[in-house]
């Protein structure tokens, strides 16, 4: 039998999709903000505005170093892990060492980690090892907070391929997650060239209904922080527009699997 069972704990994710669809029926015109783990500088005011616009999010996972020296799911970042998911946002995998998919083998995959005792070195994945990457964050997150992790993942950098993302599926027992060009919110971005001025009416001229919008909680390449100088506007600007917030799990595209898939936690 694949990793990731055939067979659902739906129990697992029960409140998830009981609050989901209370959601759903207030949201007639949904975007999907997530957010990818960074080095969280940034974390803490991302949070704050979250709460502040009672808005929802989805975040992605990856063991990350930190501005302090640490990494983002080390025990210090724990308690804050914990808050937002008694908040009811919704998780998944980044992969733990953010490992970046660059082609297909014929036994796997070669992937290059970005973090972690591997980290700039070419390697060759199994399928099983990729799964085995996923199911760390997911270990990881339910030691964190006693909750189980969503059964989506989002490669970093969106670097897939056809074989990877089949495998994920029916091996691992998870469902890719990208986003739309217009929910692409430039937080990567050189700020001399794209400042957040111009990263603000950009998203707010171009994102539409059914968008899935995409940032990091920091970004050591940027020197001017897209969150939260960006982060609040936006979400402002998007519900002045007629527009609502909701996690994946409200998404019609992952709404289905949610109920039908779970984590596999074993070792």
């Amino acid at each position: 039998m694949p990793r990731g069972s055939r067979f659902a704990r739906v129990a697992a994710f029960a409140p998830l999709l009981l609050a989901a669809a209370a959601q759903a029926a207030d949201c007639s015109r949904p975007v999907y903000l997530t957010f990818d783990t960074g080095h969280m500088g940034v974390a803490p005011l991302v949070a704050e505005v979250l709460e502040r616009q009672q808005v929802q999010a989805t975040f992605f996972l990856a063991n990350e170093t930190t501005l302090d020296g640490g990494t983002s799911l080390d025990d210090r970042w724990a308690p804050w892990w914990r808050q937002l998911a008694a908040r009811g946002h919704v998780f998944g995998s980044h992969t733990y060492d953010h490992v970046y998919w660059q082609a297909d083998l014929p036994e796997g995959f070669r992937m290059k980690p970005a973090f972690g005792p591997r980290a700039g070195r070419t390697q060759t994945v199994t399928a099983d090892g990729y799964c085995a990457e996923l199911d760390r964050s997911a270990r990881r997150f339910k030691e964190m907070t006693g909750r189980s992790m969503s059964p989506l993942f989002r490669a970093p950098g969106g670097k897939t391929s056809s074989k990877l993302l089949e495998a994920a599926e029916r091996r691992c027992g998870y469902r890719h997650v990208g986003w739309t060009p217009a929910g692409f919110l430039g937080d990567e971005l050189p700020s001399d060239k794209y400042p957040n001025r111009l990263l603000l009416e950009r998203a707010l001229r171009n994102i539409r209904s059914g968008d899935i919008l995409l940032a990091h909680l920091g970004i050591w390449s940027r020197q001017d922080p897209w969150a939260p100088a960006v982060l609040e506007p936006l979400i402002e600007g998007l519900k002045q527009k007629g527009l609502c917030f909701a996690t994946l799990a409200e998404h019609p595209r992952y709404r289905d699997w949610l109920s039908t898939h779970h984590v596999n936690e074993h070792p």
